[in-house]
């Protein structure tokens, strides 16, 4: 009998080597697993689109479909795009099911990633002096960005490190040159800029641009720049971890700083807001769906 597939989604970026190392983890994830359909796809500026992979694998017989989110925050994407988006191919594929998983962070198996990123650009004698900067990609939802602000006080606790800064790339305060400012005006002689995001791409390479910037006008800091997460095997486990529980219907959601769940200061707008999937210009199968949204065993912004 076919298990449920693993059905990665991404968001999807203009940058092709951060498209590819998306398809590129999502085949080592099938090389590392025989006998379990795997395959992935983006909800927009990327092909494969999501409508594509589910159309292979449902060529192939599966029936019943595990989708775990490749992105590291609840924001907007995993909250409403992507459930919204697996309800359309329920639509399209007669007789499939969709169990739907929580993101990837923040999980203690990416803080040991991070931690190994850090220690590519500090030795461990230099952390009670190093200063780092966790930029995340930034959102409109502000518990997006309350997660990330908690990656980086996990990652500070217990490791040494003088102090860990969040900032944002896109979306969101501060950006990054105010963070390396904050950074400074704590007291701050060295910085690592470390990027939290699991491939290259657009938004990242804008980080590392902004920090040479910075870096340049302030050359009494020491600013080093550590790489992304990559597809190291935490990451993998963490992916199945989370294609595990989702089959065991095991789902922990924060819903208690959600906005579309709670009356968020200047949010309160977005309180039972429907959600749309995304329409991809890659995906010919047409039109943005019904509107017609399912729970998906752990869906968030429609069930509210």
């Amino acid at each position: 009998m076919t298990p449920p597939a693993l059905l990665l989604v991404g968001h999807g970026t203009r940058d092709e080597a951060g498209a590819e190392a998306f398809r590129a983890f999502v085949r080592q994830l099938g090389e590392q697993n025989p006998g379990l359909p795997v395959g992935g796809g983006f909800i927009e500026l990327s092909p494969p689109p999501l409508a594509d992979a589910v159309r292979e694998l449902a060529g192939q017989g599966v029936r019943s479909f595990a989708a775990v989110p490749l992105v590291l925050v609840s924001a907007g994407h995993a909250k409403g795009d992507i459930p919204a988006a697996l309800a359309r191919e329920e639509q399209r594929h007669p007789g499939t099911s969709y169990a739907y998983g929580r993101p990837l962070g923040p999980h203690p198996a990416l803080l040991t990633v991070l931690e190994r990123r850090l220690d590519e650009q500090v030795s461990l004698e230099e952390r009670g002096e190093t200063t780092v900067l966790l930029v995340g990609r930034g959102s409109t939802d502000p518990d997006a960005n309350a997660e990330v602000c908690k990656v980086a006080r996990l990652l500070w606790e217990g490791r040494g490190y003088a102090g860990v800064e969040p900032a944002f790339v896109s979306l969101a305060a501060p950006d990054v040159p105010s963070g390396l400012d904050r950074c400074a005006k704590l007291g701050a002689r060295r910085v690592v800029v470390l990027p939290y995001f699991l491939f290259t791409g657009i938004l990242p390479d804008r980080v590392r641009q902004q920090a040479e910037g910075w870096a340049a006008a302030h050359p009494e800091v020491d600013v080093r720049q550590a790489d992304v997460i990559g597809p190291e095997p935490e990451l993998a486990e963490l992916v199945m971890e989370r294609y595990r529980e989702t089959l065991k219907g095991d789902l922990r959601m924060n819903c208690d700083s959600c906005m579309y769940r709670v009356k968020l200061p200047g949010f309160e707008d977005r309180v039972g807001q429907p959600q749309q999937p995304h329409h991809h210009p890659e995906d010919s199968s047409g039109g943005h769906g019904s509107g017609h949204h399912h729970d998906h065993h752990g869906g968030h912004a429609h069930s509210h």
